[in-house]
């Protein structure tokens, strides 16, 4: 019996599921949007959602400027910043590749664009409730393949 076993398996071993969600959570926050199937889009919410929670947990330390601080608090907002930027890179890939419309492609920084773009968009949002809501499941239709449902999980624009 699988009583108080959170998470589904997807029939892969854990490596292999770990890889799966890395790739899915770093696509994410490349495009912000992406389409997959629905059980991966409920499993990569609740792992999309602790990264840019822990993002959060800076709160004002996240967009203060640091030249502006006395140096003795300037280290400590360095350090706490780092901290968190290298808990959320050991699991998000630290570049991702983006095309973009002429053919040509660019590098992106995936744990800069969760720290500088994504997260302080929700800043006010965490000073109201406990955390949470970043991302979107929308359902689609069943994939013409497999007939596997399908849904769209993308992280919502600023409020």
């Amino acid at each position: 019996m699988r009583h108080k076993k959170s998470g589904r398996k997807f029939n892969r071993d854990s490596s292999h599921r770990r890889a799966m969600f890395r790739n899915l959570a770093a696509n994410l926050v490349l495009h912000e949007r992406i389409e997959t199937t629905d059980a991966k889009a409920r499993e990569l919410r609740s792992i999309a959602e602790r990264l840019i929670t822990r993002a959060l947990r800076l709160g004002q330390e996240l967009t203060v400027d640091v030249g502006r601080l006395d140096p003795k608090e300037a280290k400590r907002v360095i350090a706490s910043r780092v901290h968190a930027q290298r808990l959320v890179a050991s699991f998000l890939p630290r570049t991702g590749t983006i095309t973009k419309p002429d053919g040509s492609s660019e590098q992106v920084d995936l744990v800069h664009k969760l720290f500088h773009d994504i997260a302080p968009r929700f800043l006010a949002r965490t000073l109201e409730n406990k955390g949470g809501g970043y991302t979107r499941v929308v359902k689609l239709t069943e994939r013409r393949g497999d007939n596997a449902p399908m849904a769209i999980i993308e992280i919502l624009p600023a409020a």
